[in-house]
């Protein structure tokens, strides 16, 4: 039974006669509430981790603050996977797609980190909400998913927003905010080839290699800035909160999908875009204006209306295989 069947009421009538199928109606009800509220959870962890890696680039290099992040993940994440038994090293780990993925990884940790450091946390966030939208084109492109030309019209909108929040060729526009359509780019490109790992892989031993990727590109950032090391008490509290906001909104990411619906859970991601418009306004004294706002409203309706169409298509192939 899947969550498309529970259509029935859970009348005194259905539970005398439907006993089972409304225990699983409301145990689909129940799960994709909680994997609703872990994706919640998950998206504000986000929005406090960049608020933190924000605040701690005001006095630290971004070399740093990412070679401790990663330093510091990595190895929450390696006690994890010691914790469910699994090693560490598997030999997939050097397999081409997740090779690709720790490149990808690099890009858009690194671009995201600039973006946030540069430009308000709000548009940048705002524009990372694009990333579905970019997975979607690369399935339909490397996996062969069939695209309709409703989604492929979201999909535009969604760009048109993007447009109006870095407004190229404008007054407004600020060509660091290249770096989080960038960031956005390889986000997309680590979702993308984190389908095509192999299954063998769990989440864990997938955080190991993604928080391990970065140490190494902190270090090269910091050599190549070549700049005084300065490293604060207050930016060492930040970066540690970082990493334990990090984490935890990894693990509720990782409950939330595995809880719920993908579809019914997925479009609570855009949460994320409020989380951060309040701590840029409470934090970081940010004031988006009015073509920011509408463009983020652009990108947040097109990802919600692509993942309607997408749940509407899986739902109708579903019908001739239940039958």
């Amino acid at each position: 039974m899947t969550s498309a069947d529970c259509s029935i009421e859970p009348t005194l009538l259905s539970r005398y006669f439907f006993t089972d199928t409304v225990y699983t109606c409301w145990e689909d009800i129940l799960n994709n509430t909680k994997g609703s509220l872990f994706m919640v959870a998950a998206m504000a962890a986000f929005s406090i981790e960049d608020m933190l890696i924000k605040s701690a680039a005001e006095t630290t290099s971004i070399g740093l603050i990412l070679a401790l992040f990663g330093l510091g993940g990595m190895l929450i994440f390696i006690l994890l996977t010691w914790r469910k038994g699994e090693t560490v090293l598997h030999p997939a780990a050097l397999s081409r797609p997740i090779l690709l993925r720790a490149l990808c990884e690099v890009i858009g940790r690194f671009c995201f980190a600039l973006a946030i450091t540069l430009t308000p946390l709000s548009s940048a966030s705002a524009i990372l909400q694009a990333t579905p939208l970019i997975a979607m084109i690369g399935a339909a492109l490397l996996f062969g998913e069939q695209v309709g030309h409703k989604r492929w019209l979201a999909v535009l909108v969604g760009f048109v927003g993007v447009l109006m929040i870095i407004r190229p060729g404008l007054d407004g526009f600020e060509a660091t905010s290249l770096f989080a359509v960038i960031a956005t780019l390889g986000f997309a490109g680590r979702d993308l080839a984190t389908r095509a790992a192999s299954p063998v892989l769990s989440n864990m031993q997938l955080g190991v290699y993604g928080f391990f990727v970065l140490i190494p590109t902190g270090l090269a950032i910091m050599m190549y800035q070549n700049e005084p090391l300065q490293f604060s008490t207050t930016a060492a509290t930040q970066i540690l909160g970082a990493i334990v906001f990090g984490v935890m909104a990894y693990n509720a990411l990782t409950i939330a999908m595995r809880a719920g619906d993908v579809s019914v859970v997925s479009p609570f991601r855009y949460t994320r875009l409020l989380f951060a418009l309040a701590l840029g306004i409470l934090i970081f004294g940010e004031s988006p204006d009015l073509l920011t706002i509408l463009g983020s409203l652009l990108v947040v309706l097109s990802g919600g209306y692509t993942l309607v169409q997408t749940r509407k298509r899986t739902t109708t192939n579903n019908i001739p295989n239940a039958a």
